[in-house]
């Protein structure tokens, strides 16, 4: 029997076109600073460093941290000052928000703080935006006393901190620093209103399908379709948030997994916790509504081998046609966090 060499021409049309686009996709973290049960607020940071260093390593193309506020398992509220601590410790990945939640904050200030963290860490800063206030209702009246309107004056206030950061603001005000500076804004949400904003203003969308899937189909079908080129995106850019978590084995993984589900429960019952250890057998924590509810929230959650992951993970991409992959790995162990960010990577560049 003659041994036959096979090369590139011999793949079919279509695995050729799988293999392009898991070679050119970009992927990268979310990370919410996870306090861990058992650990401390200072260890979640130090986490937080050690990662990003490894995803750096790895080729990830940016970190990003979310505002969050009133959690007791998320300790990223101030968010711009993790984006510069993890900056410092790293030297080429992109560091950055997703997002910031600008109805709780001046346009100005944020303006200040990105061009302070640009300034430090030139070409290195995101700076996404979200208009959810990042907590409850009660929280939200915590940081925006009688400004509970402010929501409705997102699309306004995204303007605005452009006017700051291009230093043509009608009221004369300057940012400084910040004026003058090239910090890409990305517009973050999980509803079609964002959609529609981030096409109108021609500026990249991160969708945060991680927990809040329902529209996500629809929002990236709007975006694209309403898109109007900007001298900030000629074309659109989708980027969607997702729960990944990679081990040896698929039975591995899905035990790893039930520490994210503790939390979901958490989130649903309104009993928030610490991330937990996994459980051998989640059925045993959960009942069957909150199940349900959990497992609609984490419709796009993969979990698995690198096999199995990457299988996953191709189909994904070739349906959404996203851009890039930004994960979020709430995984009780950091040594097994690491482990699934570097399996991960090797899947995506196998």
């Amino acid at each position: 029997m003659q041994l036959r060499i096979w090369d590139a021409s011999d793949i079919c049309p279509m695995l050729r076109y799988y293999f392009c686009v898991m070679a050119s996709i970009n992927y990268s973290v979310l990370d919410l600073a996870t306090v861990i049960e058992g650990h401390t607020i200072a260890d979640s940071f130090q986490n937080s460093v050690v990662n990003a260093r490894q995803a750096e390593a790895l080729g990830y193309t940016r970190y990003w941290f979310a505002e969050h506020h009133n959690m007791i398992n998320v300790a990223s509220s101030a968010t711009s000052l993790l984006i510069g601590h993890v900056a410092a410790h790293t030297t080429s990945i992109r560091v950055g928000s997703g997002g910031i939640m600008l109805p709780n904050h001046s346009p100005l200030v944020v303006a200040e703080q990105f061009g302070t963290l640009e300034t430090l860490y030139p070409g290195r800063i995101d700076l996404g935006l979200g208009r959810a206030p990042g907590s409850d209702q009660t929280t939200a009246f915590a940081i925006r006393g009688e400004n509970m309107n402010a929501a409705f004056h997102f699309p306004q206030d995204v303007e605005s901190l452009q006017h700051y950061l291009t230093g043509d603001h009608p009221n004369g005000v300057s940012a400084i620093p910040g004026e003058g500076l090239d910090i890409p804004i990305w517009i973050l949400g999980s509803s079609l209103d964002s959609a529609r904003l981030a096409a109108a203003k021609g500026l990249p969308y991160a969708f945060a399908s991680h927990f809040a899937p329902a529209y996500f189909l629809q929002a990236i079908d709007l975006y694209r379709k309403s898109f109007k080129p900007s001298k900030h995106l000629q074309e659109p850019y989708v980027i969607a948030c997702v729960n990944v978590v990679v081990a040896d084995t698929d039975d591995e993984a899905q035990y790893l997994a039930t520490s994210l589900q503790q939390l979901f429960r958490g989130i649903i019952t309104g009993k928030r916790q610490l991330l937990p250890p996994p459980v051998e057998n989640i059925n045993n924590i959960w009942s069957a509504a909150e199940r349900e509810a959990a497992m609609q929230m984490l419709a796009y959650s993969f979990f698995g081998s690198k096999a199995t992951v990457q299988t996953q993970l191709t189909d994904f991409i070739i349906r959404t046609g996203i851009n890039e992959l930004m994960v979020t790995s709430h995984i009780y162990s950091q040594e097994a966090r690491l482990k699934s960010y570097r399996l991960l990577a090797e899947a995506l560049n196998a």
